[in-house]
């Protein structure tokens, strides 16, 4: 089941209150600059990226203003105005687009040949669709060979949550399903383990590195967390952080969809046997 477009746009704050919130946390401050930090050191210079759930426009700004091709897109209308607004002189320059219009609507176009380098998801975007499926292979035919996703999402073992009693009821979901649901207003923000997206992303990426998102006054390069190293216990690391900054690299395979539907052929039959025993 995927999380409906009415119900995410109601979720959304925009214009001044959005940014206002965006901003409050010095820790919220110190991830999105990391986040931009760890862009520039995967995208090569000159580099198309795709930024999903654009927000208004500040990341897009920050990338087109480092020699970056930005496409960006927005479910929210007003956020879309926004980000026009703050990007108006960068979209004349034609080093900027704007892509608007429903989550389903964006789904179904064809968005094949796009070519795109990297495409990034800041701040949780990821954390508001219940099924990920379709927006992988959405994703899978806007990028290039070779392209990657970079998605900020909510760390389901950050100890700050500890506290909170509907985590501590949920857990056992997290650990027998690899995922929880956290309440919200009108629809809950799911938190996952790596082992989820890395499900809910096959046959159309790998799940590479997970890299903690850095807070407090932290501001420094950090490593990833190489997926499939073994380095258990490594993963403590993403005990300290909200937010953790996931890397998946494009597979090579030929996808064709249908109406939400897909279809993928791998063109490495290892990879076609290994997809058919995960399911």
């Amino acid at each position: 089941m995927r999380l409906g477009t009415e119900t995410i746009s109601r979720r959304l704050v925009t214009g001044a209150q959005y940014v206002a919130q965006l901003t409050a946390r010095e820790s919220d401050r110190h991830a999105r600059a990391a986040f931009r930090g760890l862009v520039l050191r995967i995208a090569q210079p000159g580099a198309t990226l795709f930024d999903f759930g654009c927000s208004p426009g500040m990341d897009a700004r920050f990338y087109a203003e480092r020699g970056f091709q930005v496409q960006a897109y927005n479910v929210d209308p007003e956020q879309c105005d926004e980000f026009a607004s703050e990007c108006r002189d960068l979209i004349a320059a034609r080093r900027v687009t704007l892509e608007r219009g429903t989550y389903e609507d964006f789904l179904a176009r064809d968005r094949s040949n796009r070519g795109v380098d990297l495409v990034t998801a800041n701040l949780s975007r990821l954390d508001l669709i219940e099924d990920l499926h379709e927006l992988f292979a959405a994703f899978h035919e806007l990028t290039a060979p070779g392209g990657r996703v970079l998605a900020s999402v909510l760390s389901p073992y950050f100890l700050g949550d500890l506290g909170h009693r509907w985590w501590r009821r949920k857990l056992p979901a997290l650990t027998r399903s690899g995922r929880l649901a956290e309440p919200a207003e009108h629809a809950p923000d799911y938190r996952r383990r790596p082992a989820d997206f890395t499900a809910q992303s096959v046959p159309y990426f790998d799940l590479e590195n997970v890299f903690p998102g850095i807070e407090g006054r932290r501001v420094r390069e950090v490593e990833g967390l190489r997926v499939g190293s073994g380095t258990r216990g490594a993963w403590l690391r993403l005990s300290t952080c909200r937010f953790m900054f996931l890397l998946f690299t494009r597979r090579n395979t030929s996808v064709s969809r249908q109406r939400g539907a897909s279809s993928v052929t791998s063109r490495n039959p290892a990879c076609a046997r290994a997809d058919a025993a995960r399911r």
